[in-house]
């Protein structure tokens, strides 16, 4: 069974004012806390884990353990995909965030956005390109599944998710061409790095990529999960996605050919509606209502859900959350109570730690 782990970004929170806090300097030498570009954010990963409930298990505890370190510096920690209020993000004291900065500007001056990383192991990386080629189809309905991301500097956007637009202002961010070969997939690579753009390989931020660091293949679209379940659910659709494609890869069946171009705009019209109006169809790229899309991704995926032990757990977990809505549903929702974000910040610090 292929081993599956989670990284999530999460927002540090003044737990007096209530405002996103530049706590994380403070938590540098915390336990499995990692720093990251802004100081107002921190990362948390697991271990690569075979079962689903190992999965929640650790995410739970980790997303504890995360708001008790926060809290002996007077902060706590939300899983949402951009800071609802006003914020003038200040940057992690390290050279290489510094020389972001310095070629990127705005860019990278405003790039306050949390996200979650599925990792899905792979044999080697000619196997890890035939998977990206072939999910790269059905990258855009896990956006919509997560979207948790509706303001942004005190705003509604009017977007489910407004860290994949934020985020997708990145050079070399955003889907990818079908590589054929991990030759080609390197050669890609080289080519960006070379440009003298990228600072290094550490910001090929395609949608989809192989992981520098592990023997896996990195799911980047989603925005960080409210909820743990979520979570679970997103990492149990990747894992699916990557058994599913080896299948293919291993019966000579080819990937689709679908042009990058389509998947820009299946991916923004995620990134707009999320679950509440339509996407494209992964299979047809017409417009079909989210949960058909859905439907379609756990029915392209069933074989390998069931092989895994997985399809059962998929389905509830993907029923209660079309029930209940993604995280930008649940923003929105606090929102309208007193239109505070305030408020948005408060539930989603309470949802981050719920078991």
């Amino acid at each position: 069974m292929r081993t599956v782990g989670v990284e999530e970004e999460l927002l540090l929170v003044d737990t007096g004012s209530g405002e996103p806090a530049a706590a994380a300097p403070r938590l540098s030498g915390a336990t499995e806390l990692e720093p990251e570009l802004q100081r107002e954010q921190i990362e948390i990963g697991s271990s690569p884990v075979k079962g689903l409930a190992e999965l929640r298990t650790e995410l739970r505890a980790l997303r504890r353990s995360a708001a008790q370190q926060a809290a002996s510096v007077g902060a706590a920690v939300a899983a949402v995909g951009t800071a609802p209020g006003p914020v003038e993000a200040t940057t992690t004291d390290k050279a290489r965030y510094h020389r972001m900065i310095e070629r990127f500007a705005v860019i990278a001056e405003d790039q306050l956005t949390c996200g979650c990383h599925v990792h899905v192991e792979v044999e080697d990386d000619e196997e890890g390109v035939a998977v990206l080629d072939r999910i790269r189809i059905w990258l855009p309905v896990l956006l919509a599944l997560s979207a948790n991301s509706p303001f942004w500097q005190g705003t509604d956007t009017r977007y489910a998710s407004f860290r994949n637009q934020a985020w997708n202002r990145w050079p070399g961010a955003g889907p990818t061409d079908i590589f054929g070969t991990a030759g080609s997939y390197h050669a890609a690579v080289r080519a960006l790095t070379s440009s003298e753009t990228l600072l290094d390989d550490g910001m090929i931020y395609f949608d989809a990529r192989l992981s520098g660091s592990y023997p896996t293949v990195e799911v980047r679209i989603a925005d960080v999960c409210l909820h743990v379940d979520d979570a679970v659910l997103l990492a149990a659709l990747s894992r699916g996605l990557v058994e599913t494609a080896v299948h293919e890869w291993r019966a000579n069946l080819s990937p689709p050919e679908v042009r990058t171009e389509l998947l820009q705009v299946a991916t923004w019209r995620a990134s707009r509606s999320g679950l509440s109006a339509d996407l494209l169809s992964p299979l047809t790229l017409r417009p079909v209502p989210a949960p058909v899309a859905v439907g379609e991704l756990v029915e392209h995926i069933a074989r390998a859900l069931d092989g895994l032990g997985d399809l059962t757990e998929v389905h509830e977990l993907v029923t209660a959350l079309l029930a209940r809505g993604n995280g930008a549903a649940a923003q929105r929702a606090a929102y309208s109570r007193r239109g505070r974000v305030e408020d948005v910040l408060s539930d989603a610090v309470d949802a981050t730690i719920a078991t």
